[in-house]
């Protein structure tokens, strides 16, 4: 068991009070802090923090033990890998519209970049590794999202109530075909529009939008969310795409699952997320940074429909599981009420992230080393520890996430 110093990135759409706020640091921060990578990913190492002042990355550790670090089967399923990334994403601005490769699409797309010699740190490279990247995301505060295209129906409905004279061609690839189809052929050709048809385009959309709001429609909200989404980026064809998804309000403590090929973009709010070990994204506009089109239609499920809100699994008295069908994660959360300060016994033999968002927990080794959590810590626990006890300070109320491989996380 050893305590966790993370990295945090300053990507421009970051809060410059919720990372900050959640580490114990001066707020406001200089600059926008957007994510806080908690793991071993290569780009970015959690770094443990020894009692005599030391460091160590956690991915040297990792590769230099994995059977005792991982425990031997992890380690041999995922080839000595921590198979998981967990964050805490802290966004003011909206980030890009992005999706996912499958692990396959991954492989492939990772193999073509490399024979063709685009070094890994290039802008234009899409797959960093060869390795898909399913994900969950669960809210820490209230969380806006778009993500997964809205059923074609509903969608249809929304551009007849926006009645903007310049939509009407394009709403009627989607009239005619009323299915996932109908969703490629109008996202492919309002993605590939050329920049003049945008900038003649968007006005009127704009304007329908405004009028939406004014009149306080039944799309008030989506309305909202492109008028917002046109002043932060203009002219950007990811302003037509947003028409087409379903549009999130979370509630702490509502999670939902975003697999391969699925469409989204997180809005504003804080949450904690947790992926597959991988960095690929394969954006589609709202953002400066790289896009590839062809390459994003490619990796693309146009899979219609709502994305189920997740609030997790009662696994026990103070313990959620959020389930998914990813098998490098499982995340749960651990959280007692003022005065409740009953021990939380996690499952011994798995590698094991747990990070404190709230209060502070003591953190105890079958009776041996303790550790005490404070918000915003987080710690290292490897398969090779014994059984670690949580128990929130002086019965005040207390958070933390566990993040671990798919299994059960705690001992019944």
């Amino acid at each position: 068991m050893e305590l966790l110093e993370n990295a945090v990135r300053p990507y421009a759409w970051g809060s410059r009070t919720a990372i900050a706020a959640l580490l114990g640091r001066p707020v406001p921060a200089p600059h926008p802090e957007a994510e806080l990578w908690l793991g071993a990913h290569p780009a970015d190492p959690s770094r443990l923090v020894r009692p005599d002042g030391t460091e160590l990355s956690l991915l040297d550790l990792v590769e230099a033990d994995p059977a005792g670090q991982l425990g031997v089967a992890c380690a041999q399923r995922w080839a000595g890998r921590l198979p998981f990334l967990l964050k805490v994403l802290a966004a003011d601005e909206p980030l890009s519209l992005q999706a996912h490769p499958s692990a396959e699409q991954a492989r492939q797309g990772f193999a073509a970049e490399e024979a063709a010699g685009i070094p890994l740190d290039a802008k234009n490279r899409n797959y960093r590794d060869p390795n898909h990247k399913p994900e969950l995301v669960c809210a820490l505060t209230e969380f806006h999202a778009l993500a997964g295209f809205r059923d074609p129906h509903r969608t249809i409905e929304l551009l007849r109530c926006l009645d903007a004279p310049e939509l009407a061609g394009y709403a009627e690839l989607l009239v005619a075909q009323p299915d996932s189809a109908g969703l490629r052929a109008l996202f492919t050709t309002w993605i590939t529009l050329p920049q003049l048809t945008l900038d003649a385009l968007l006005p009127s959309l704009l304007d329908a939008c405004v009028l939406h709001v004014k009149e306080h429609g039944p799309f008030e909200v989506e309305c909202k969310t492109v008028l917002e989404l046109g002043e932060a980026y203009p002219g950007d064809a990811g302003v037509l795409a947003a028409l087409l998804l379903n549009r999130f309000v979370l509630q702490p403590g509502e999670a939902i699952y975003l697999p391969a090929g699925n469409l989204h973009a997180y809005l504003s709010g804080t949450a904690v997320e947790i992926m597959a070990n991988s960095d690929n994204v394969l954006r589609g506009g709202l953002t400066p940074k790289h896009v590839d089109v062809p390459e994003l239609l490619r990796v693309l499920d146009f899979s219609a429909g709502d994305v189920p809100v997740l609030r997790g699994e009662r696994h026990r008295e103070h313990v959620t599981t959020y389930h998914t069908p990813a098998e490098e994660f499982l995340l749960s959360t651990v959280a007692w009420p003022a005065g409740d300060s009953a021990p939380v016994e996690l499952a011994e033999g798995r590698p094991q992230i747990v990070l404190c968002t709230d209060g502070a927990v003591h953190v105890s080794l079958a009776g041996q080393a303790q550790t005490r959590l404070g918000r915003g810590g987080s710690l290292w626990l490897p398969a090779s520890d014994p059984v670690a006890t949580l128990r929130p300070e002086d019965g005040e109320s207390a958070q933390v996430f566990v993040a671990t491989p798919g299994g059960t996380p705690f001992n019944t």
